[in-house]
């Protein structure tokens, strides 16, 4: 039987290509309106990015959208972005730019397989089923003859599924694993029901933040879909552009990128507003999935205490709770939300360096990593508030 011809291409703008046709291999699930597995890889919101000027010129996101198709059908795509810098990937690789430069290398521009921004996992190779071993090769072959092609550093896939770190790895890209703190949902049917699941002095904190985060003075709002207006995203960009300022020194996301959420993403989102006095203090930006509720953005103008963890953790959680979600995964970092019942989980990437000597040296230090990242995920998990034999049963 003769192999039919794969035809790779690199396209600039989404505009290139029809929205129905990127969704197809991205939320295949969705096409009868059910929520994608991940909204993040599908095409209004990576269309948002790109329209808003959130990736392209001046952003060090240049958009390289690879596509596979055969016999003029659309069988992959993938999000690909040409690097010229490290920011907005949460996993670091600035260690390895520095010392491949030191090294009289040029690590940039390099290629991204990713969501810009957005440290959720969720697959990076997008193939319309039927042809997955197929679109999974073509893409990972296409994306690295790509990088060889134009003599470019490296080639990196971040917050991937495990599958597709499984089949990257056996398709000779380094395999790295890190990890972030998810809450998972065990059936409770309210917030009581998670509460029971910990250890008493657990518990008990956990009410004492929720008490003192509920008596800031003001009342807490949970927005989703059409009950989403303009004011509310004029509120929380001053919230966005102060955490921005203070963790990346500029945001990444532009003020259009909330206009045009407003008018095709309001679905897929939950935005929790605390109001005092007539004023918007602080919120937190959600996004739903078919199985999970991604916590992304926070930001205040007033410091109350408590109201951190009640906005971003707990508010979430009771969203999770009341939309039948399995769990919530709440960004990169953050050891402090282990106390508050989010545990640590693996995430996963791969990577592929065009020097084979340098290759060499990061395939050692990912081998030590990963061992290093699992008793870390085993001792975390060991501190967690959980009754140790829910710990138990989680294992």
């Amino acid at each position: 039987m003769q192999e039919q011809e794969i035809e790779i291409r690199v396209l600039p703008s989404l505009h290139d290509i029809d929205a129905s046709d990127w969704d197809a291999c991205a939320c295949p699930e969705a096409a009868d309106g059910a929520r994608p597995m991940d909204p993040f890889t599908t095409y209004r919101f990576l269309r948002a990015l790109e329209d808003s000027g959130s990736v392209g010129t001046g952003t060090g996101w240049q958009p390289q959208y690879l596509t596979a198709r055969i016999e003029g059908q659309l069988i992959a795509v993938a999000p690909m972005y040409a690097k010229s810098h490290s920011q907005g990937e949460y996993i670091f690789d600035h260690n390895w730019a520095h010392a491949y430069e030191r090294a009289g290398g040029r690590y940039y521009p390099k290629l991204q397989i990713a969501v810009p921004h957005t440290p959720a996992t969720g697959r990076r190779l997008l193939v319309r089923p039927g042809f997955e071993e197929t679109g999974t090769a073509a893409l990972i072959q296409g994306a690295v003859q790509l990088a060889e092609n134009n003599r470019l550093s490296s080639l990196h896939l971040t917050f991937c599924t495990e599958e597709e770190a499984t089949r990257g790895a056996a398709m000779g890209l380094m395999l790295r694993k890190t990890q972030q703190f998810h809450w998972q949902n065990d059936g409770y049917v309210d917030f009581d029901g998670f509460l029971a699941s910990l250890s008493s002095r657990k518990r008990k904190n956990i009410r004492k933040e929720r008490a003192r985060a509920q008596a800031f003075g003001g009342t807490i709002h949970t927005f989703t879909g059409d009950a989403l207006e303009p004011e509310h995203w004029d509120a929380f960009w001053h919230f966005y552009q102060d955490t921005g300022a203070r963790k990346w020194g500029t945001p990444y996301l532009t003020r259009r990128f909330f206009d045009i959420a407003q008018e095709t993403l309001r679905d897929d989102m939950a935005l929790v507003l605390a109001e005092r006095n007539g004023r918007w203090v602080a919120g937190a930006l959600n996004f739903f999935g078919a199985e999970a509720l991604y916590g992304r953005y926070w930001g205040c103008t007033e410091h109350h205490p408590c109201l951190h963890f009640e906005l971003c953790y707990y508010r979430a959680i009771d969203i999770a709770i009341a939309d039948g979600l399995a769990r919530v995964e709440a960004g990169a970092q953050g050891e402090h939300k282990l106390a508050r019942g989010y545990l640590p989980q693996p995430t996963w990437s791969l990577h592929w360096v065009n020097d084979a000597g340098f290759a060499k040296a990061i395939g050692d230090y990912l081998e030590a990593e990963r061992a290093a990242i699992d008793e870390e995920i085993t001792v975390l998990t060991e501190y967690g508030p959980f009754k140790r034999a829910e710990i138990e049963e989680q294992e």
